[in-house]
């Protein structure tokens, strides 16, 4: 008969409990909320920062403004406007009609025409509502302190279903989530080559006809050509797109984080489109109209209130966007490679037994 052998004790095969593990509690799961919890102030702090410092910095640097009129009067209008250090970059122009044909192609934002009967101001609301304000601040401060009155012309000005242009500056905001949607569900769809080209293309064009549908149809706050409206929408929608599918063909699921940053996050706080570009921290604007919110916003205004006058640019910055981002992914899937091939064992002979 077999001796009866000794049973561990039962503290003996238990394993010892760690900090991370206990009833209902995964292994790590300490160490992932210690992550959670110093990662949300973080990205809070950021969000933050990158939507309120520009807010906070807001002041003219290097606002194109134009003075035209007889040269000693204009010599004094346009001193006036350089005491202000680095704030306006005046551009000269000989006559009223020289400096209206100005703001309205777009190569300054306003302008001062000395005439017999006084000073006149220039401005283009559409180009800027903050900085209409700002210009008829500036111009006309002084002469109320003297009991005098500058008239004041809004040469291009805003439809009056959006004055204060509120609608076109929150436009943003859905073109980027809509982009960063219809690049997203290409990647994790699975499509693949021209079918995910083809996918992003389409949906931006039904994307653009349906802004345009709404904003300049229905709503009514967009008044230029409308086809050529849904045109930039909808490129604007495809750059956008384009930048989320290829980051993430190319990088994986961090590519959704940094094309979140370039078109969500930064492309939208600096994009300069509640203000100007040129209002916002030095190098900020400069930077957000390179990202495709930015150009978009610019090359929107231009066709939506000023026939298309310096939309060049933009429509540059996005087209080099959107096809950056496709061929990055018609390259990344292409060179992605099949999953590998499950090996098959080789079948054992089986022993044949005696009978």
């Amino acid at each position: 008969m077999p001796a009866p052998t000794a049973s561990a004790p039962a503290s003996a095969a238990a394993p010892a409990p760690t900090p991370d593990t206990g009833p209902g509690t995964a292994p790590g799961a300490g160490r992932k909320t210690l992550a959670v919890l110093l990662l949300v102030p973080a990205l809070a702090a950021l969000v933050l920062w990158t939507f309120a410092w520009p807010a906070a910095r807001m002041a003219p640097r290097d606002l194109p403004v134009g003075v035209a009129g007889p040269v000693a009067a204009a010599d004094g209008v346009a001193r006036e406007l350089e005491r202000h250090a680095g704030a306006f970059e005046v551009h000269r122009y000989e006559d009223a009609a020289a400096a209206r044909s100005a703001v309205e192609n777009r190569e300054v934002y306003g302008a001062v025409v000395v005439t017999p009967a006084g000073p006149e101001l220039l401005t283009a609301s559409a180009g800027s509502p903050v900085v209409a304000g700002l210009l008829r601040e500036a111009v006309t401060g002084g002469a109320a302190a003297e009991n005098r009155t500058v008239p004041v012309t809004d040469v291009v000005a805003l439809p009056p279903a959006d004055p204060r242009g509120a609608v076109l500056g929150a436009s943003l905001l859905p073109l980027a989530l809509a982009g960063a949607a219809t690049g997203a569900a290409a990647v994790l769809l699975g499509l693949r080559g021209t079918r995910a080209v083809a996918t992003l293309a389409g949906a931006s064009a039904l994307a653009g006809l349906t802004g345009a549908a709404l904003a300049h149809g229905w709503l009514g706050v967009l008044t230029g050509n409308a086809w050529a409206e849904a045109g930039v929408l909808a490129l604007t929608v495809l750059a956008i797109g384009a930048t989320f599918a290829g980051l993430a063909t190319l990088l994986g699921k961090p590519g959704f984080g940094l094309a979140a940053v370039l078109t969500i996050l930064a492309g939208n706080a600096f994009s300069g489109m509640a203000s100007a570009p040129e209002l916002l921290p030095s190098g900020i604007g400069l930077l957000g109209q390179w990202l495709p919110p930015g150009a978009g916003g610019s090359a929107l205004r231009s066709v939506a209130y000023f026939d298309g006058a310096a939309a060049g640019g933009p429509l540059l910055v996005l087209s080099l966007w959107a096809v950056a981002g496709l061929t990055a992914l018609a390259l990344g899937t292409r060179r992605r490679p099949g999953p590998a091939p499950v090996p098959t064992p080789d079948p054992t002979p089986v022993p044949a037994t005696a009978g």
